[in-house]
């Protein structure tokens, strides 16, 4: 079985710098970035310890279309896909926030429900839901962006207060959260799909606010099943959905949550196997399309010498 693109350590023509993230490796050039998508997965901010084939070839795919898809929104960082698993883009100055936005009471935010918390992120909930429910409204409930470790929840105001975004630039990034988010969930629809909640990353490029990173991919987003979704709800019953939730779930009942002190559950080659295809089936079921197996018997170069055509091209 192959086992996965894992990590890559190349040194190209004009790199200034690398950057290991949980699951991309980026190289930066004067004015782009090349942004691999290996086949790492990591839940609760935690990388595990093994690669899922085909997973970054998903991912790259899918934020690849959805980012052409919303480019009449935002602009994005996008200027060429050389490889299945690669994006190059401009050079951007990241926002130092994750904006979420949730249209129902799900994953993180469910268990902070349930906690007893009704104040998320600043923004008050109101009594009575259950897990799952749709929200009045959507909501943003913006992370700080950690270099390591744990994205944390914030407020507005206090993303404000610290400085972290001018007041002028957030609001900017509020309005296209929200616009991005009624484009994915009209998208959704279309393939008998619930946009649960997702998140978008944001930078400045020649003083422009860019969309950049992955966008609606099941790392990123939450999907239920729409034709199934009020009947399981009403019975009180778990929702069929497309995300890595599936992926938490099964930690969870092997006892990890990231915490200090929680092992790493073992993971089979089995295990490893049926995450491969859950993705490969949530990148048919995202986009229709039949999802195409690229040759991986010598993923690592073939990835080294797409991205050195490209770059040669810019």
């Amino acid at each position: 079985m192959n086992t996965g693109l894992k990590s890559t350590d190349y040194h190209f023509p004009g790199q200034t710098k690398k950057y290991t993230g949980k699951v991309r490796d980026v190289y930066e050039f004067e004015n782009l970035l090349a942004m691999v998508a290996s086949d790492r997965i990591s839940a609760f901010d935690v990388v595990l310890p093994e690669a899922i084939p085909y997973k970054g070839q998903v991912l790259n795919q899918i934020a690849s279309r959805f980012l052409e898809a919303t480019s009449d929104i935002v602009p994005n960082w996008v200027e060429s896909v050389p490889d299945p698993n690669v994006t190059i883009g401009k050079k951007c100055e990241p926002f130092k926030v994750e904006m979420v936005i949730r249209g129902y009471l799900a994953g993180h935010a469910a268990r902070e429900y349930k906690a007893g918390k009704r104040l998320l992120c600043g923004v008050a909930l109101p009594e009575g839901l259950k897990e799952n429910d749709k929200l009045p409204t959507p909501i943003i409930t913006p992370t700080t962006k950690a270099a390591e470790g744990h994205d944390e929840d914030i407020s507005r105001e206090e993303i404000l207060k610290q400085g972290i975004v001018e007041e002028s630039l957030y609001l900017q990034l509020e309005d296209y959260t929200r616009r991005l988010f009624q484009r994915g969930t009209e998208m959704a629809a279309d393939r008998g799909l619930i946009l649960v909640d997702t998140k978008y990353e944001f930078g400045l490029y020649e003083g422009k606010v860019i969309l950049i990173d992955e966008i609606h991919t099941p790392d990123s987003s939450r999907y239920f099943y729409s034709d199934t979704y009020a009947e399981l709800q009403q019975k009180g019953e778990a929702q069929r959905q497309l995300s890595k939730e599936f992926v938490r779930q099964w930690l969870i009942s092997e006892g990890f949550q990231g915490k200090d002190g929680q092992k790493i559950p073992d993971m089979s080659p089995e295990k490893v196997n049926s995450i491969s295809e859950r993705y490969i089936e949530l990148y048919e079921k995202i986009t229709g399309d039949r999802f195409d197996r690229v040759d991986t018997s010598d993923i690592y170069n073939r990835i080294k010498e797409n991205i050195e055509k490209s770059i040669t091209l810019q």
